[in-house]
């Protein structure tokens, strides 16, 4: 797939300098990391890697990747500049300057990625269904591709009306599942087939070969789930498309084959996936798929796998469909026009992605259909100046860039991906650099972050020899990735300034034990199932107000803002709102519709559960908890069964060892390309190798 001739290794000695250290944890950032992202070593122990091992596989990944790339097309490479770059980004991430994503924690580095392909290493994709009527399987098919490496999937219903399905013709023959991904989506296939007359549905189905449950999965990681889903998987396809035998496919249809596939590959195992759907807002059927009243045991049996957001339009009376989002949070809204029009608001329009077909399940980029795209985290409430901020963004711009240099296993996701070169550099903790740098200097920081990246991506493009990126730069929701420095995450407020964070754990997980050992409040779960929860204490360092303190409106435009100053692709934002504020929605869609391409909404919702996810505290409280902690170790731990148990929803993190003394700097080469910008005042410096 990527030919490897020559490993990228960091200096023994520079390495040397963290061996046995802890970086500045967040709060819960060190088990969030052990249970999330340390791979297991392979030196007969069975422990997992430390943080200094993971960004060691992750930048001699990436540096590999880069090496090669140059070797292919015979282009200059330095190594003494390579070391220098690639220590320079190791230090970046181990002071939480940036971060790749988690996608990029878990198998940058891994010989999975040189021998399969990139797709493992890409956070989300979106696949269009208006092409069902010459190739009716293959928009289900990518999903069930795509989710199965962990990437999220969004897709249309634009494939609604174009065919009839039909009952299948039995065939004479077995189909023998093959056991791997590629087996598993072609039976799949063959189903989906024999409902359009495009393939006879086999007489037998032969899942024999297929590892038995709990065997362990040595090429992507994780644990075997057994036939189980995919035998689920198929008949959940014939409940939806039996009875349907003489009819023209619905949205309805299409958003719940999507939905079983979706379910078929979290049944699976798969540490995380994630559905958007995305329809039209005049299709009444569409925008009642999620009502209890109508369709109760099919949100029971699969409709939870998809968010459901449908593609507005400039102009559009939002009443109807405002008010449905008013009373659940759906339907989300994606305006394809103004993606395909603009990257940053700031900017104008200019149609350079004009190809858009939709968005990512997290809505933060723009993508056309079968494209993928990978994502960097930066943080900048982390960052005490402009100028150094800048540094960051060069380095976090050429991980991400790197990773385009891979191609895919799908030669049309190739095709796009190739061409587009797209990439989304993200931050998180927003709200936390408002309250640090002001919300005008921030912006500011925005602004030229954002030119400053154009021109990177001018110079690193024209040394790799590969075109610019279509776009480059986005706000995602974050999740684990942001626990692990303990920031905010993306653009969204804190809970509360001083809190509990509540996780389960399996009684049975190996993390128990060094949790119980540090001192942390331990209670068995009150719905009598086999788990522990455990309680980590949280102080928000940079608090403003928290997410219940902050209107609808100004959440608006905090994401309008961000739009106009630093996303070409988009904001994802989830914006929360009080049961008053629920009818002003209608309004803020109609005012803000050309300000805006991408977003949800969420009511907050008072609870009184017990071990609720989040619960507020006081200052005094945190201070006896925290008191009671001693430091986490979980070095000689085997973690790795906990990856597949576990979505990144559940967080917990710990302050560990302090800090590494700030290192001296290596100056980047003094080579200045022809076109630098360091006359203008803003260092850029020579390609990193």
């Amino acid at each position: 797939m990527f030919t490897v001739r020559e490993r990228f290794r960091l200096s023994e000695s520079f390495l040397d300098q963290f061996k046995g250290r802890q970086p500045d944890w967040g709060p819960l950032g060190y088990i969030t990391f052990k249970r999330t992202y340390a791979r297991t070593v392979n030196d007969g122990t069975g422990r997992t890697e430390e943080f200094w091992e993971t960004l060691r596989r992750v930048i001699e990944g990436c540096y590999t990747i880069q090496l090669n790339h140059c070797a292919s097309l015979k282009l200059p490479w330095k190594p003494e500049k390579a070391q220098r770059s690639a220590q320079e980004m190791f230090r970046l991430m181990w002071d939480f300057r940036f971060l790749p994503p988690g996608r990029g924690l878990w198998m940058m580095g891994s010989d999975y990625i040189y021998q399969r392909g990139s797709a493992a290493l890409n956070n989300c994709a979106f696949v269009s269904t208006d092409e069902i009527d010459t190739d009716f399987a293959e928009p289900f098919c990518f999903l069930m591709d795509l989710s199965m490496l962990g990437t999220g999937v969004a897709f249309d219903t634009k494939g609604a009306g174009l065919v009839t399905i039909q009952a299948p013709q039995q065939g004479e023959y077995t189909h023998v599942v093959e056991d791997s991904k590629e087996g598993w989506t072609d039976l799949v296939r063959v189903v989906l087939n024999a409902y359009v007359g495009k393939a006879r549905r086999p007489a037998h189905i032969d899942y024999g070969k297929i590892r038995p449950l709990g065997a362990p999965i040595t090429t992507f990681g994780g644990i075997a789930p057994g036939p189980g889903p995919l035998m689920e998987c198929v008949k959940n396809i014939d409940l939806i498309l039996a009875p349907r035998a003489g009819n023209i496919i619905s949205s309805t249809d299409i958003t719940d084959l999507m939905n079983v596939i979706g379910k078929c590959v979290v049944s699976g195992g798969v540490r995380r996936t994630a559905e958007l759907a995305l329809g039209d807002p005049d299709d009444t059927e569409y925008l009642q798929l999620k009502d209890p009243t109508l369709h109760k045991d099919a949100m029971m049996a699969w409709r939870w796998a998809s968010n459901n957001s449908v593609i507005a339009k400039v102009g559009m009376n939002y009443c109807a469909t405002g008010t449905q989002t008013a009373k659940n949070g759906e339907p989300g809204y994606f305006w394809l026009e103004n993606a395909r029009a603009y990257g940053r608001l700031k900017d104008g329009a200019n149609y350079v992605d004009a190809k858009v077909a939709g968005t990512n399940p997290c809505a933060e980029q723009s993508l056309e259909s079968y494209e993928i795209c990978n994502l960097v985290e930066t943080f900048p409430s982390r960052h005490a100046t402009l100028d150094e901020y800048k540094r960051t963004l060069k380095f976090a711009y050429l991980y991400a860039k790197t990773v385009t240099l891979i191609p895919t296993h799908n030669e049309r996701t190739n095709a796009i991906m190739l061409r587009n070169r797209r990439i989304g550099l993200s931050q998180s903790g927003i709200v936390e650099s408002f309250q640090r740098h002001g919300r005008r200097e921030h912006f500011r920081w925005c602004d030229e972050g954002y030119q400053y990246i154009g021109k990177l991506d001018r110079i690193y493009s024209q040394w790799l020899c590969v075109p610019e990126s279509i776009k480059k730069t986005s706000i995602k929701p974050s999740g684990t990735v942001s626990l692990l420095p303990g920031v905010t995450p993306g653009i969204h407020y804190a809970h509360s300034e001083y809190y509990y964070r509540t996780i389960r754990i399996d009684k049975t997980s190996p993390l128990v034990e060094p949790l119980k050992r540090a001192g942390y409040r331990i209670e068995d779960s009150a719905y009598g199932d086999n788990t522990h929860v455990v309680y980590f204490p949280v102080h928000e360092k940079f608090f403003d107000r928290s997410k219940t303190g902050v209107s609808v409106w100004e959440q608006v435009e905090n994401v309008a803002q961000m739009q106009f100053y630093w996303a070409d692709n988009q904001v994802s934002a989830t914006i929360t709102f009080t049961p008053d504020e629920a009818e002003d929605i209608p309004e803020i869609l109609e005012l803000n519709e050309t300000r805006l391409k991408s977003i949800s909404f969420l009511p907050l919702v008072e609870h009184n559960y017990v071990q609720a996810p989040y619960q507020e505290i006081s200052k005094e409280v945190y201070e006896q908890a925290k008191a009671k902690l001693g430091p986490l170790n979980f070095e000689m731990v085997n973690t790795d069964e906990a990856q597949d148990l576990y979505c990144d929803g559940d967080k917990c993190m710990v302050d560990l060892q302090p800090r590494l003394p700030e290192q001296q700097e290596v100056p980047f080469p003094e080579e200045q390309p022809e076109e630098s910008p360091a006359a203008q005042g803003d260092e850029v410096g020579a390609p990193a190798n």
